[in-house]
């Protein structure tokens, strides 16, 4: 199911402002000495009420916990940040995926993956999977993943691997959400064409240049790197938001498109006027508000729904 959100005259004059001031600096190649900028970004998002950060290590990955004034009993998140593979940390975004964690009432794990160019692919994906398994471990009845961006194709290619290791007997996480997820790091989708004008921050030089640096020649159509190309049966319910605005509108489009096709429950939100991961936006765009606002209902909804549990390891199911 799609559905269009039309761009709200609460929020055109904040769009136009935040164009206005990116429009210098579109298209400026981004690499690791733009660390310390993109995580102040983030981290200015404003911290959820009563939500404590604990520095942890789960499945052998650093990262931070984000645990809830009554938390919901066996009920976790696993939050990937974004950042192009190259830029972005857990404990910057610890903000913002604790604005998730409020709505839900569900502890979060924020792991921090290594990123490239010094580690290059498959690094992130390899941590982020060590990192599901160490949540696992700790013995919880269930599990979501949420994403952006990066972030977001790493939670999609994730749910693709735990899938294919369902006959071992590996827990299955209920459900997942993506922001803007880059799901094709080939950058074969459409709007790279239609988009790269309304697109008020990347250009397809920028992307390549993360996929360059993430990939370093291997391919990009692994499904690991780009979860477009995986098997995706079997698969949760997913939800994806995304801006209209955006190169990477074809990545989400297409994955919705390929997820349902292939018997996966799949809701995509098409954001009108909105740019990347618009959601850090809270406080500036009614649009981030709705938007996350929504993810926290889908996910809490994914975590308290009845008719799902913790079935029998040695029995095949489906939660699409």
């Amino acid at each position: 199911m799609m559905t269009i959100h039309p761009l709200s005259p609460e929020d055109a004059p904040a769009v136009a402002a935040m164009r206005q001031a990116a429009s210098a600096h579109k298209g400026e190649k981004l690499g690791p000495e733009a660390r310390p900028m993109f995580d102040a970004m983030f981290a200015a998002t404003a911290a959820a009420a009563d939500v404590r950060v604990e520095a942890a290590t789960v499945g052998g990955i650093a990262g931070f916990w984000l645990r809830v004034p009554t938390a919901r009993p066996g009920a976790r998140i696993l939050y990937i940040h974004g950042g192009g593979y190259v830029l972005g940390s857990a404990e910057a975004l610890t903000h913002f995926a604790g604005q998730i964690a409020a709505r839900v009432g569900a502890d979060t794990f924020v792991p921090d993956y290594r990123l490239a160019p010094e580690q290059p692919f498959p690094a992130a994906i390899d941590d982020v999977v060590a990192a599901y398994r160490g949540v696992v471990a700790e013995g919880p009845d269930r599990i979501v993943v949420v994403g952006d961006s990066a972030g977001g194709g790493l939670t999609l290619a994730l749910l693709s691997i735990v899938a294919a290791d369902k006959a071992n007997g590996l827990m299955q996480p209920v459900g997942a959400a993506a922001m803007s997820p880059w799901t094709d790091l080939a950058l074969t989708g459409d709007s790279f064409e239609t988009r790269a004008e309304a697109d008020p921050i990347f250009t397809r030089g920028v992307l390549q240049g993360f996929a360059d640096m993430y990939l370093q020649g291997q391919d990009a159509t692994n499904p690991k790197a780009s979860p477009l190309y995986a098997q995706l049966r079997e698969l949760p319910p997913i939800r994806v938001d995304v801006g209209d605005d955006e190169l990477l509108l074809a990545d989400s489009i297409r994955f919705a498109d390929r997820a349902k096709a292939a018997g996966v429950e799949v809701t995509l939100s098409v954001w009108e006027g909105m740019p990347h991961v618009f959601q850090s936006s809270l406080g500036r765009f009614l649009a981030a508000e709705r938007s996350v606002d929504a993810i926290g209902d889908f996910l809490r909804q994914r975590l308290t729904d009845t008719r799902i549990g913790r079935l029998p390891l040695d029995r095949d199911f489906s939660l699409s």
